[in-house]
């Protein structure tokens, strides 16, 4: 039985950086190769999460595909309900919008960090979802003000897509629990931080936990491990804590980090262990089992982000797990 008959399903990552010949090609090939979804994401710099989404959405057959995430801060809520509805009413069932506070750094980079994340946070989520069911948003907040706008009928899907908070700390885990209708966890994601994350979360209704992470597949264990260890470089960093405090190495990490002169050498210089620990690496049957343990600690979704350079001949790798290719 394969793990997504089991107890959840499997998606992959769209690479920020694939090159732009590849993008439509990768997503008919993991739509092909029976990808339960297809998530895209939105970095500063990059490529923008709802264009990306509208491109492969129309260029596939049935994979479900999930925009992770859209800053909250970066678009005008009303706007980004208007595009939401658009890609819902086009291809009903298939599409998941995560929204999060984005990355602080990045965020202020651009003039666009508020002075409180999470109401803000808060305040987009409920107004996008009341106005994707198609009712009026009256919101006088501090962030967000509406004064009574609906959707037209004629814009509106006919089932309002999900909405997951992209967030990592336990105040903005609990507003997932409250608002969100699932939450989208960045990799690293282990059984033990999906527990932890639980616990803030506290759900009170169908939540749905999507995990994102780095996953190399190959015959030769050792040399899954080596491939994942160039994309463990940012996990040194402070943002990263909350994924690896769980694990019981955070501060030998944090301090190998320190010591390292480099990014690369931090990765290089990881233990094999712990190394282990921050990736899906190695056999398709060892990946099957960690994908397993994933599952059963809670999450509903597994999506394996692919290692370069050569990211269509991983996703082909990936796809060893499905029992498919």
């Amino acid at each position: 039985m394969s793990p997504q008959e089991a107890s959840g399903t499997i998606g992959v990552l769209l690479p920020r950086d694939i090159p732009q010949t590849d993008v439509i090609a990768f997503a008919q090939e993991a739509d092909a190769y029976g990808f339960d979804e297809l998530w895209v994401v939105e970095d500063l710099g990059y490529r923008g999460g709802l264009v990306q989404a509208a491109t492969v959405l129309a260029c596939t057959r049935r994979i479900r595909v999930g925009v992770g995430l859209l800053p909250a801060a970066a678009r005008n809520v009303a706007f980004a309900a208007m595009e939401v509805a658009t890609l819902a009413q086009l291809h009903p069932g298939r599409l998941d919008i995560a929204v999060g506070h984005g990355m602080p750094d990045w965020m202020r980079s651009v003039g666009a960090w508020p002075a409180s994340p999470l109401t803000l946070l808060g305040e987009y989520i409920h107004t996008l979802k009341t106005l994707l069911a198609g009712r009026p948003a009256d919101t006088d907040g501090r962030y967000i003000r509406l004064d009574g706008l609906r959707l037209d009928p004629s814009a509106l899907p006919e089932h309002a897509p999900d909405i997951f908070a992209g967030v990592r700390g336990p105040k903005s885990l609990a507003l997932a629990g409250e608002v969100a209708d699932g939450t989208l966890l960045a990799e690293p994601v282990s059984p033990e931080y999906v527990r932890q994350a639980l616990t803030s979360i506290n759900p009170q209704r169908p939540h749905r936990i999507t995990a994102y992470n780095i996953t190399v597949v190959d015959d030769d264990p050792h040399n899954a491990l080596c491939a994942a260890r160039p994309a463990l470089q940012p996990l040194g960093d402070p943002d990263w804590a909350p994924h690896i405090v769980p694990l019981g190495f955070h501060d030998e990490l944090a301090a190998l980090r320190h010591t390292s002169k480099s990014a690369q050498e931090f990765a290089q210089a990881i233990p094999e262990e712990w190394a282990h620990r921050l990736a899906l690496a190695g056999t398709p049957d060892q990946v099957r089992a960690r994908v397993q343990d994933l599952f059963e600690s809670g999450v509903t979704t597994t999506v394996l982000s692919p290692v370069g350079p050569d990211y269509r001949s991983a996703l082909a790798s990936l796809a060893k797990i499905l029992g498919s290719a």
